[in-house]
């Protein structure tokens, strides 16, 4: 991923009325002139302007294009670069994409494009990321997250974060230079604060990788209950369409169903699970369990009961949510109604409004939509934890009066980690990781 040499790939999915193919590196835009036809070459054309002309092969023209050109280093690549916009067809893009071959280009490899750009400078690895989640982007929450680390939003974050501590660390290796004369360059009350105040931020992002994680994958809600509760009937009035099999036998459920439905620009993905009983039956006391597995993993648990039924409030972590949806309204209404609960009859729809409006409430998206800062990658998160961890232990050095280089050692820890985000810290092990999961022509 490191070389110049040229690369080409379609940028656009198949099938469209239009597609682009995207050409970068030493010679692209030379590449291109061997098999465009048009008012000029495009390598005497003026950067950043379209051209019309043909794709031809000898004497056959294959397609009428445009040609767009771009030169280094202002590109997305860094590099000199031209797309072509040619005809959506299969075959076309199939035949324009051979003559390139044939001309000097070869086939890029998945995210070699954004590889280039952030090994040019154009980005930083966080950014990168950014652009793949912003291609899978299919809500408004996801489209918000992915737009604010692409613009740099979570880069700046860090990058606030690196310059406080690389100072600490300027300071405790002056202080090494001068170490027979004992004397402290770094204020020892002002680093203990600076601490403190880095830590809880680093925690903070940290944290807030449970509702950024669900927002990229969808966010888990378990509907659970006893046998004939209604759960499999409330998926299907959700969904709007018969996904789960429903019947009065109750156990009929005996595994879980999940399926994805967009609440006001969140993805929730809405499991149906069996009911939660006592039961000799092996296969339906694998879905029971199977159910509590999937309790323990949602962010939002439906718990369905019928009008002034026993049961017991199912307890959910503290980073949960618990809805209470009382069903079966259409047949009787509950005499009692407990606080928060959502009266609804999953067989007529009454109430449906009330119980999605009660689940979109759980994830607040306000500080999201603001620009806020969320961690969405597990990668992230885990260089967050060890960022903490670290900088915990030179807390404990500060406290315990250790010697600056064994406080220097551990900042330098933590700058180590917060590196590997950004990808001012990385190995070709990190970026093949990372880039082999883009689509090729990003």
């Amino acid at each position: 991923m490191i070389g110049h040499d040229i690369i080409a790939a379609p940028a656009t999915a198949a099938g469209g009325a239009i597609a682009v193919i995207r050409v970068s590196g030493d010679g692209a835009v030379e590449c291109c002139d061997r098999i465009f036809r048009g008012g000029c070459k495009l390598s005497e054309a003026a950067p950043y302007t379209v051209h019309y002309g043909t794709i031809v092969d000898g004497e056959r023209i294959v397609d009428d294009v445009l040609a767009t050109v771009f030169r280094a280093p202002h590109s997305y690549t860094g590099e000199d670069g031209v797309e072509l916009s040619v005809h959506g067809s299969q075959y076309i893009v199939s035949e324009v994409l051979a003559l390139l071959l044939r001309n000097g280009a070869r086939m890029a490899a998945a995210g070699e494009f954004s590889a280039r750009a952030f090994l040019a400078g154009k980005m930083d690895l966080s950014q990168a990321e950014a652009v793949a989640d912003m291609i899978a982007a299919d809500s408004r929450a996801a489209h918000a997250l992915a737009s604010t680390q692409m613009r740099g939003g979570y880069s700046a974050k860090l990058g606030d974060l690196r310059e406080r501590l690389l100072k600490i660390a300027s300071l405790l290796e002056l202080e090494l230079d001068f170490s027979e004369e004992d004397v402290e360059f770094a204020d020892r009350e002002e680093l203990r604060r600076t601490m403190t105040e880095t830590a809880a931020e680093i925690e903070c992002l940290a944290a807030s990788f449970s509702l950024g994680n669900a927002i990229k994958e969808g966010v888990a809600v378990a509907i659970v209950g006893a046998p004939n509760a209604g759960k499999s009937t409330l998926l299907n009035r959700l969904l709007g369409e018969n996904r789960a099999m429903v019947s009065e036998i109750a156990g009929t459920t005996r595994d879980t169903i999940e399926e994805r439905m967009n609440i006001d620009g969140v993805v929730f993905r809405f499991i149906d699970t069996a009911g939660l009983r006592d039961t000799a039956d092996r296969l339906e006391a694998l879905g029971i369990e199977r159910t509590r597995r999937a309790i323990e993993r949602a962010k939002i648990v439906i718990q369905l009961v019928e009008p002034d039924a026993e049961y017991e409030p199912l307890k959910v972590a503290a980073e949960q949510r618990l809805v209470l949806a009382i069903n079966k309204i259409d047949i009787r209404r509950p005499a009692i109604v407990p606080d928060g609960a959502v009266l609804i009859s999953a067989q007529t729809g009454e109430g449906i409004d009330s119980l999605s409006a009660a689940v979109r409430a759980a994830v607040d998206t306000s500080e999201l939509y603001a620009g806020s800062v969320v961690v969405s990658s597990a990668r992230h998160r885990e260089a967050l934890e060890a960022a903490a961890a670290a900088l915990s232990r030179a807390a404990a050095a500060l406290d315990d009066g250790l010697p600056s280089d064994l406080l220097s050692e551990d900042i330098r820890e933590v700058l180590h980690h917060l590196g590997t985000i950004t990808g001012e810290i990385t190995t070709d092990e990190i970026l093949g990781n990372i880039f082999s999961k883009f689509c090729i022509g990003k």
